[in-house]
C-alpha cells in the first residue's frame, strides 16, 4: 500500500466513522438510567403504600414489573430506539438484561422451541452470567485466602 492509498483509506475511515460527543452521551445515559431507577423507586413505593407489601416483597415486584415492561418494549421493537438514545443508561440496569434475553428469544424463535429459543436464548446474556459467576468465585477465593492468612 503506497502513501496515497493510505491517505485515501484514512480519509475514508474518518468519513464513515460516526462521531459522538462523549459528554452528551454520558448525560443521556445518566438521565435514562436515572429515569429507570426513579420509575423503580416509584413502583416500590406504590407497592408498599397501596398494596401493603413489605419492602422486600415490593422490591421483588418492582424488579418483575421492570423486567415485564422491558420485554414488552423489546417485543414491540421500541427498546432498540430507546437504547440508541440512552446508551448504557438503558443497557446496564435489569431492564437491559431482560432485553438481551427477550431479543435473543424473538430472533431465534423461527428455529423452533428447542434448537432456537432453548439453545440461543442466552446468546447475549450468557457471557454476562458466565463472567459474573467467575468473578464472584474469584473474589470469594481471594476473600477466603485473606480471612485465613491475614486476619
Amino acid at each position: 500500500m503506497d502513501k496515497k492509498e493510505k491517505t485515501m483509506y484514512k480519509d475514508y475511515v474518518e468519513a464513515v466513522t460516526p462521531t459522538h460527543n462523549l459528554g452528551i452521551q454520558m448525560l443521556k445515559a445518566f438521565v435514562t438510567g436515572g429515569l429507570i431507577c426513579a420509575a423503580g423507586q416509584g413502583l416500590t413505593d406504590i407497592f408498599i403504600e397501596y398494596f401493603g407489601m413489605a419492602k422486600d416483597m415490593a422490591s421483588t415486584w418492582c424488579s418483575l414489573s421492570l423486567i415485564f415492561v422491558s420485554v414488552i418494549l423489546t417485543a414491540m421493537g421500541w427498546y432498540p430506539m430507546l437504547t440508541k438514545f440512552g446508551g448504557a443508561g438503558m443497557l446496564v440496569p435489569i431492564t437491559g438484561f431482560a432485553n438481551s434475553v427477550a431479543s435473543s428469544a424473538i430472533e431465534f424463535k423461527k428455529e423452533g422451541q428447542v434448537f432456537g429459543v432453548g439453545c440461543k436464548i442466552f446468546v447475549i446474556a450468557g457471557p454476562v452470567i458466565l463472567y459474573g459467576i467467575f468473578s464472584s468465585w474469584l473474589l470469594g477465593i481471594l476473600y477466603w485466602i485473606y480471612r485465613c492468612f491475614i486476619s
